[in-house]
Order: C-alpha cells, then structure tokens, then sequence
C-alpha cells in the first residue's frame, strides 16, 4: 500500500481531514441542512423545481470554466443516417417509427468526459456518445454515454464528483486521492468504477465502443399508453479496447488518436455503423418492480427480464467541414424529445433537463439551437426573441407575444403532455443510499469475468488506488470485499505487490479485443 500522505502532491487535502468541517452554505450565506439529496416528490418520485441548492449548484458548476464545455471538452463528431428496421409503432407515436424503413439524418458527437480540449483520447475515462435525431417532427436528442450506467444516481452530487475528475486546487494537477476518496464515500459508484477499471475503461477509439442512453426514457403510443425503455448502440463492427500500455504509448506518440481514426474510416468509405436497441419496462412492471429502483442510473435493466428489442441501424458517413462550427458548437439536449417519446422519475434525468440547455446558453449564447448543427430540418414557430448572436431575420415583423390575433402560432391540444402520476409521500430530501444494494450488480459483474479480465481489472485499480492514503484504500477494500470477497482480496494482493516490485506480476496486457459479458 502506499504511504499515508499519498504519492500525488495532495497532502494539504489529507492533513486537514481531522479538522473540524465548517458549516456548507448557499452562496447567499444560507446554511445547507443536506447535500446528499435532491428534494424529491416522494422516495422515488421526480426532483422539484424548489430545489434551490440543486440548481444553484448546476448553475454555478455550468458557469466553471469558459469556453470549452465543463465536461465532455475533447470530442469528435460526424453526420450520417439513421434507418427504423423493426417495427416498435405499438410502443410510439413518434412519426419516425411510424413503419419500418422511415429514415433520418443524424449528427453523432464521442468525447471523453474528465479531460480538458488538449488531452488525450485514450485516457481511462468513460466516452460521452451523444446523438441528434433530425427528424420531421423536431430534433430528438439522446445524450448518453459508452456505459449503461454512472457513478451517482442523486444530480446534487454531479458537480462533486466530476470536481474530482478535473485537477486539485493547490497543485493543479490529477490526482487518484480525490478520486478515490470520493468514491470511497460513494459506495454506489462501485459498480460504475468496476466497468472503468476493467478492459472496457479504455476503447480503442470511437467506431468500437457501446453506446447508452443510460436513463430511463418513455415511449407513448396512440393510446396514450406508456412504456419506460433504455437505449442501446452496438457497434456492427464489433467493441475493441485498448491495453494500459498501449493507450499510454498513444497518448504520447498521438494524442489524437480517436479523432484521427473516425475522420479517416469516414474519409476512406469506412462507415461506422450501430445496431438500436430498446429494453422495454410496462408502467405497472416500473411501479411494482422491488429488486431495485428501475430509474436508479447506477442499476441496469437484467437483459433476462428485460430483453434488447432492435429498432434500427445508425451509420456515419460524413464529416464535418469546419470542426468548430459543427462539433464544438453542437450542443445536445436530453430536453429534445419529439411526441411518443418523454422523460422518466430518473432523478439524474430530471436535473440535466435543467442543466444542459442552461450550460450551453452559457456557453454558446441563447440562440444556440439556431446554428446550423443544432436547428432542426422541420419548421421551427415560436415567440423566442433577441439575444447575442441573432442572425435569422428574428421573425421579422411577426409579433412577438402570445395569445395575438394575427395569425401567430398557438397552441394544440393534441399535443399536450401525457399527465405525471405522483405517490402520496411528501416531497423531501430522501437518503438515496437508504434501502439500496449498491453491491450485487458490480458483484455479478466482476464474478462474469473471465480470470485474465479479473485480475487486469484488480491491477488496474490497484495502480491507481496505491497513490492513495491509506485510509481510503482500506475503506475501498470493504466496498469490494461487499461486491465480492474475491474481488477485494485480488485488488489487496495487487497493492502489496507494488509496495513490494520484486513479488509484482502484471496480467496479460497483450492487445486484446475483449468486451466484458452482458448482464
């Protein structure tokens, strides 16, 4: 294990760890009772718009840095094509999946999360897969990433622990003990930190790797009739990963090495091509469902219970002529959903649908969904005015308010949205780790494994976590030791061999096109 002041210039954070903490405010001076929950509609309900520290700490967190995005700087993107090629009409209404053969153009953007614009693509570090919809009834817009799940399942922690994703205020630089101790204290990241420290933690590129919608979404049907689904992409090409060793060599000798790789596939007639999926849960099934809270990010739906259902194919076959224009300024929007699709109680859902349209008025002005990347290919009629940036005529002399008796656009009751049902349980800030295993679904995952996948996995966390205090490693070991007793004890014999080199044996780190089992 590694020495109690840790190795990675944090020892100021570890010296203060015995001090007294002083009171948590708003930025106002107003004491902060709970930092841990959102204040909810009942335990599972959706997150109130009341709920004052939530927003002010996105608002602040959005505002952090300017003008790369806060999280998800270093990303590559191109057009292509979506095509429906299974019929899911029974669970839409959605025009795109009115018959099967009905298309689409899409815009697809891959970034890493943690890094700024000039790190490297090959860091171990999850992969945002974000994807526009252009479709005839507005743009829908799924935000998602390269694994199903995440490390937090309460939004008024997203702030904090990407904070321990970026680099330590004194020294500005990385630093596992951050990490570590936040996850420590976090024991429903487990399951998420185990897919980071295995085999899938770094893809070789973007062209092979999953995509997640990750949060639960609703389809709704002619009948009105709900169904909570999860979206998958898998890659036609097949998931390939990268070695710790090989991804360190690219991260010096090409950096770039993801965006590079999708530009020329794209520029070579190489298409990158993904098959859609849909996990389907009935609104009773949700309701009545007691193994786990489905809307919980840090859960996935068992693909026994709840089986992949294809929906269509996703291929990218055009790039980008400007990256700045089309990439940097492409802002994604889990808001954009078009009728027969809507949202779910998922509380980390429920804040982003805040968040991310208020980071990218911030970031990229309040007319953003007017640039070219970012406007939808179906009319767009609204009373929206003015602002930075301004350059399509502002509607010219149209009037600008609404009810008006001049033809302005106006409301359809058609197209009302589908009425919320609440619990009787009052609105609180309900502790998110009461009542919730965060063990057995990292615990299945790693007893999936195959030996030579178990130990890389434990030897990749032991090279991270030994840079740790103590404390906090033996803190980590009792979340293992919970998942599985295996995992903690190979995590433990990886730790001592790199106290003690002369007993170390690093696994197998051939290059290998391995994917961890599907659960």
């Amino acid at each position: 294990m590694a020495h109690e002041n840790g190795s990675n210039g944090v020892g100021q954070l570890d010296a203060g760890a015995s001090k007294p903490n002083p009171v948590l405010t708003l930025n106002n001076g107003r004491p902060v009772g709970d930092n841990q929950n959102s204040l909810t509609a009942g335990r599972r309900g959706p997150v109130l718009m009341e709920d004052y520290l939530l927003f002010e700490k996105m608002a602040q967190f959005n505002r952090e840095r300017v003008p790369e995005r806060v999280v998800h700087a270093k990303g590559s993107g191109a057009y292509g094509r979506f095509k429906v090629t299974h019929d899911i009409s029974k669970y839409t209404s959605a025009q795109l999946f009115s018959k099967v053969g009905n298309t689409c153009e899409t815009f697809a953007r891959f970034s890493t999360v943690g890094g700024e614009k000039g790190s490297a693509d090959t860091a171990r570090d999850p992969r945002g897969f974000a994807v526009k919809f252009y479709t005839e009834e507005g743009n829908w817009d799924m935000t998602g990433n390269n694994t199903p799940i995440f490390f937090v399942r309460d939004p008024v922690k997203f702030g904090d622990f990407i904070h321990t994703q970026k680099r330590e205020p004194q020294t500005n630089l990385k630093s596992a003990t951050m990490m570590w101790d936040f996850w420590s204290l976090s024991p429903e990241s487990l399951h998420q930190v185990t897919i980071l420290f295995s085999d899938r933690g770094i893809p070789d590129g973007y062209r092979f790797m999953n995509g997640y919608g990750s949060h639960t979404f609703s389809l709704i049907n002619d009948q009105n009739e709900l169904v909570y689904v999860k979206w998958h992409f898998k890659p036609k090409q097949g998931t390939r990963n990268l070695s710790p060793r090989r991804a360190e060599e690219l991260a010096g000798s090409d950096p770039d090495y993801a965006q590079r790789d999708l530009f020329h596939a794209i520029e070579k007639g190489d298409y990158p091509q993904w098959t859609v999926y849909i996990q389907v849960m009935g609104e009773d099934q949700a309701r009545n469902y007691r193994k786990f809270n489905p809307f919980d990010l840090t859960k996935v739906w068992p693909h026994g219970e709840f089986p992949l259902i294809e929906v269509g194919e996703l291929e990218l076959n055009r790039n980008p002529l400007n990256y700045f224009a089309e990439v940097e300024q492409a802002a994604f929007n889990p808001v954009n959903v078009v009728p027969g699709m809507g949202f779910s109680p998922d509380k980390m859902l429920q804040a982003r649908l805040v968040s991310y349209p208020d980071a990218h008025r911030y970031r990229i002005g309040t007319n953003y969904e007017t640039l070219p990347v970012n406007a939808a290919k179906c009319p767009v009629m609204n009373y929206n005015r003015d602002g930075a940036m301004r350059f399509d005529g502002n509607m010219g002399a149209a009037p600008n308010y609404e009810p008006n008796s001049f033809g302005g656009p106006k409301q359809d009751e058609r197209f009302l949205d589908r009425p919320i049902p609440l619990s009787g349980e009052p609105a609180a800030r309900y502790n998110h780790r009461d009542d919730n295993d965060d063990y057995t679904q990292a615990g299945d995952l790693f007893r999936l494994m195959s030996e030579e996948q178990k130990n890389l996995l434990c030897h990749n966390i032991a090279q991270s976590l030994g840079q740790t205090p103590i404390r906090i490693q033996e803190l980590q070991l009792t979340h293992f030791e919970k998942a599985d007793p295996d995992y903690a004890k190979r995590v433990q014999k990886f730790l001592v061999e790199s106290e003690h080199p002369d007993l170390a044996h690093s696994p197998n780190e051939a290059e290998f096109a391995t994917r961890l089992p599907e659960k």
